[in-house]
Order: structure tokens, then C-alpha cells, then sequence
């Protein structure tokens, strides 16, 4: 299909899914964008290819990447225990709990954020006001005290507070703030220029806003949803094309060394019954069945929140969207899939 027919085709998919957001595909040459909807319905201010969104969890991979940087540099090992890298007390955390465990969720740590006891991002803010979260050490009331979930190096189990944790490690051990660190040392080297973690009370121009629908059909923001700043298990800001930058960075080793960024991509705990979904340092990814990897797979669902993107190996094959609706970025990019025949599953 022609690009300029597959641009008509994908304008009339976001019509039809409602979409609100952007999007960006590429295969080889052919590069298509696309954006639909409201960053800020009071001021019908349109969504834009330029526009800012939060990615949520799709941003743990830069928490990740600082990791593998301070491992390069010798400051910690993947082996390295949790106790041994911060001054923290916790006082029922296992003393084995390890940097490889926290990066792969098989720590056993308590997760502030347990989907299989809540379902609903908004109820944790009741007692702990969301404009208070501004830092990591700003979770800690969350999960401090807490007892562990599991034993350490049990089975895939998604853990945010474990990310909180290794924002933590990174803010010890290289002595500045864990945004500061994400932003100077990756966005800034990949020339993500669009990017960063922003306060939601403050944020900068062409950022939207996340909508979150009621259930009598108005909508309102996220601005009392989510913590006001994004942290190391998510909620930092960018655009599709500074994804697309991003992970032309870390593929050229660009951000680690090649032995690094391979590490990093490395399949290591299967997430499904199947065996064909693992999860690695990067993030999630599809598998064959000898475990080589079809595509590197990026999520992230907060309220208001939703994005989704994919890298796909060898075929110069990359697609970002984002929304700032709960819902609507997996099916956008299921059909930029599917007409980028990329459809791996």
C-alpha cells in the first residue's frame, strides 16, 4: 500500500477507534505519523506529531539503561544486594534481594501498586496525597514497612516498587537526582530533546493532558491520578519521534557499550504459560520457541495514560503511539502492525 493511501486508511482507523493521541511507524523507509484528538479539551488545543505525552511504565526502560551506565562504570553489579546500596532501613526486606532481581521482577519485594489487591491506580492516593509523590524517596511510606510478597528470585511477578528501588540505588550511588541522571545522561545523548520528567502542576508547552472517562460519560483529568512526578518505575513525557530516537540510540550503542546494550536485551524470565512473552532488563518481549526475539514490546497504562510501542530486529521496523486516554494506543497499534505486516504474534 502506498504511503500516501495507508496515511487516508490509518486517519479513518483513529476516527473509527475514537482515538486521542499520536502515533509514528517505520519500516525500512516508509515513515507514517499521525495524531487525532485534544491535548487540552477546555482550550481545544489539537493533539499534534510534536506533543508531549506521559508513557507511564514504557519509561522503566530508561531506569534500566542508568543501571546498566553504573555498572559500566563499576559503581554496582547486577549482583549487588539491594542492603549493600542503600541507607535505607527495611526492616522485613530479605537481605539477598539483588539488583538482577529488582530489574526482572522476581525480587519479592511489596509492591506499592499490587494489581492482584487493587485494580484502581487512583485508590492509593487517598491517604497519601498525590502531590506529594515529587521523588522517589517520596514512594517510601508506600511500601517501607511492608512485608515481602515473595521470596527473592521466585517467578515473573510486575513489581513496581522494585523500580522505585533502583531509582533510589541510581540517586546513591551516582549523587544526583534520578531524573537529572535519566535526563542528562540518555534523553539528552539521544537527543531527546522533547523529553524529560515533568511535574504536572508545571508543565511545559505541547504537553497534553490525560483524560479519564466517569462513568456517566463526562471526562476529567488525570491531574489528581497520578503522582505529580513521574518516577523510575514510570511517568516520564516525550513524543513519538523522540521514541523513535531513543531507540535508534540504544541499537547504534549509542547510550551502552555493545556487550551492555546486548545484556540488556537479553530475554531472561518467561512471563506467560506459553513461553513465548519474556521479560528482560529492556522489558517485555516476543519469543519463538528457542527464545530468539521476535520484537521488543514497551507498555505503559496509568489513568488518563496509555501507551504502546514496538521494535522489531533486523527489519528497521519501529512504531510508537501514545494517548492520553486509558484505552486506545494497543489497538492503534495493532492496525500500523498489520499494514506495516509486522503482526508477529
Amino acid at each position: 500500500m502506498m504511503t500516501e493511501n495507508l496515511s487516508v486508511y490509518l486517519n479513518e482507523k483513529q476516527k473509527e477507534l475514537s482515538f486521542s493521541g499520536a502515533f509514528y511507524g517505520r519500516k525500512g523507509k516508509t515513515i507514517i505519523t499521525g495524531s487525532r484528538g485534544y491535548a487540552n479539551w477546555s482550550e481545544k488545543l489539537k493533539n499534534q506529531v510534536n506533543t508531549r505525552f506521559s508513557i507511564a511504565s514504557g519509561s522503566k526502560v530508561f531506569t534500566a539503561i542508568a543501571i546498566c551506565m553504573l555498572v559500566e562504570e563499576g559503581k554496582i553489579t547486577f549482583e549487588s544486594r539491594l542492603c549493600d546500596c542503600l541507607d535505607i532501613e527495611f526492616p522485613h526486606f530479605n537481605s539477598g534481594i539483588t539488583v538482577h532481581q529488582l530489574l526482572t521482577h522476581t525480587s519479592g519485594v511489596p509492591d506499592y501498586f499490587n494489581e492482584d489487591v487493587m485494580d484502581d491506580y487512583e485508590e492509593l492516593w487517598n491517604e497519601c496525597p498525590a502531590y506529594m509523590i515529587r521523588s522517589p524517596r517520596d514512594f517510601l511510606p508506600l511500601f517501607q514497612n511492608e512485608r515481602m510478597q515473595a521470596e527473592p528470585g521466585s517467578p515473573f511477578h510486575y513489581n513496581n516498587t522494585g523500580y522505585i528501588l533502583l531509582g533510589l540505588i541510581i540517586e546513591h550511588v551516582a549523587k544526583v537526582s534520578f531524573s537529572e541522571f535519566v535526563e542528562e545522561r540518555i534523553f539528552r545523548k539521544a537527543e531527546m530533546q522533547d523529553s524529560g520528567y515533568y511535574e504536572m502542576d508545571r508543565l511545559p508547552a505541547r504537553t497534553a493532558l490525560g483524560y479519564i472517562e466517569n462513568e456517566d460519560g463526562s471526562w476529567r483529568t488525570n491531574i489528581y491520578s497520578l503522582p505529580a512526578k513521574g518516577g523510575p518505575d514510570g511517568g516520564a513525557y516525550t513524543t513519538i519521534s523522540d521514541m523513535a530516537k531513543f531507540w535508534d540510540a540504544l541499537t547504534a550503542n549509542e547510550l551502552l557499550t555493545k556487550e551492555m546494550t546486548a545484556n540488556l536485551m537479553k530475554p531472561r524470565e518467561a512471563v506467560d504459560e506459553d513461553g513465548l512473552i519474556d521479560y528482560g532488563y529492556c522489558g517485555y518481549m516476543a519469543v519463538d520457541n528457542q527464545h530468539n526475539v521476535l520484537k521488543y514490546i514497551q507498555m505503559g497504562y496509568d489513568p488518563g495514560v496509555n501507551f504502546r510501542a514496538v521494535y522489531v530486529p533486523g527489519e528497521e521496523a519501529y512504531i510508537a503511539v501514545c494517548s492520553n486516554q486509558s484505552e486506545g494506543a494497543y489497538e492503534m497499534l495493532k492496525v500500523i502492525e498489520e499494514r506495516l505486516e509486522l503482526d508477529l504474534d
